[in-house]
């Protein structure tokens, strides 16, 4: 009788050993890094698998597969081989593109914006989102497909016409106050007392939602494509009086809902290229010069710099200018060269902890920009 006991708790330890085996092949996984490599800011494209190296966590991991993109176009592949098997890697290239617009009034470049990309970047396979301040638009390969471009265009110019023009208008007429009271001829403890409450009313309307960013980036990560985002966000500048104290100026021009570390991994692990295009043109009401005794205060610091982080931990581009068209195309132009590096992580554990990624070229000196990391989970 004790045979058939011991036989059967025999299979089912030999049961449980095959699930374990099979569950740490289930996890058994490859990072793919977007890598882009320069000198003297041109692209570099003739290196192979054995110039690269890649560091997780400061160890050294072994590649899989190096590929050089050019668009949606593989131009080179090598893949390594393990016990006389070719590895199977198929990179996704299809695209998804994302116009994010953080302006504060319709500018005329963003329709030299719309038409370069309509003619000259987008493909019917591709896929696009254009978040503007107050919507989101959602465009798949089917629409794209089966909507003239022109048509298309003409739509979201309009679209994002009136979704800037609906942000701003509380703007103007707060600006508007803010100048009617430093023109009043009122008793000096009223007049500051009236101004600080339009600043920090005037403040919040150029709040950045940092939340809906970062749950945006984890609403990408779900996106099984090559996912470039170009984050358009417009200078903010508060008109203050000169004498205004310094912690005041301070106190409006932070912005401590800005949880930089928090957006960077959620970009980083959601692989994707973010390209903050920075439009240096600030907004104006148009009604000639400013009160005396006022001063132009920029009040989004911390986003220029929370983003400009963020566009190099994603590989991303950042570019700064009055000329958002201009911005726009110098960005495209970056992101539609590049690497893609796979690797699988020495000794992997779902701990939910962002994980450190370098990319290294043995022996040179060049520019090399990817995604710092990604999240174990």
């Amino acid at each position: 009788m004790k045979k058939p006991v011991f036989l059967i708790i025999f299979i089912a330890l030999a049961i449980i050993l095959i699930a374990q085996e099979i569950q740490h092949e289930a996890i058994a996984i490859n990072i793919e890094v977007p890598v882009r490599v320069f000198e003297s800011g041109k692209f570099v494209d003739n290196l192979t698998i054995e110039d690269f190296e890649v560091y997780e966590e400061g160890v050294l991991q072994n590649i899989e597969a190096v590929y050089l993109i050019r668009k949606t176009e593989i131009k080179r592949k090598e893949i390594k081989r393990k016990e006389e098997k070719e590895i199977e890697i198929s990179p996704n290239l299809s695209r998804t593109f994302v116009l994010m617009f953080e302006i504060i009034e319709y500018l005329p470049k963003i329709d030299e914006v719309l038409d370069y990309f309509f003619t000259s970047v987008v493909r019917s396979d591709d896929s696009l989102i254009v978040a503007t301040p107050t919507k989101t638009y959602n465009l798949n390969s089917k629409a794209l497909e089966r909507v003239p471009k022109e048509e298309i265009t003409r739509q979201l110019k309009g679209k994002l016409r009136t979704d800037a023009n609906l942000s701003s208008s509380e703007y103007r007429s707060q600006l508007r106050h803010i100048r009617e009271i430093q023109e009043n001829d009122m008793p000096g403890w009223d007049k500051a007392s009236l101004m600080l409450d339009a600043l920090r009313k005037l403040k919040d309307l150029t709040y950045f939602d940092a939340k809906r960013a970062a749950d945006f980036a984890d609403f990408l990560k779900a996106i099984d494509r090559q996912k470039q985002v170009f984050f358009f966000f417009q200078k903010r500048e508060m008109p203050i009086p000169k004498d205004l104290p310094g912690l005041y100026k301070i106190a409006l021009s932070s912005d401590t809902s800005l949880d930089v570390d928090k957006l960077k991994h959620a970009f980083s692990d959601s692989s994707i290229s973010c390209h903050f295009l920075y439009i240096t043109k600030s907004f104006s009401i148009g009604e000639g010069r400013e009160p005396s005794g006022m001063e132009q205060l920029e009040s989004a610091m911390e986003t220029f710099r929370g983003f400009s982080q963020i566009a190099k931990v994603t590989g991303g581009l950042m570019d700064s200018s009055a000329n958002a068209s201009a911005s726009f195309e110098r960005a495209v132009d970056y992101s539609e060269s590049y690497y893609l590096l796979y690797y699988s992580p020495k000794n992997y554990k779902a701990d939910g902890e962002f994980k450190k990624i370098k990319v290294k070229v043995k022996g040179q000196n060049y520019r090399i920009t990817h995604r710092a990391g990604y999240i174990a989970d």
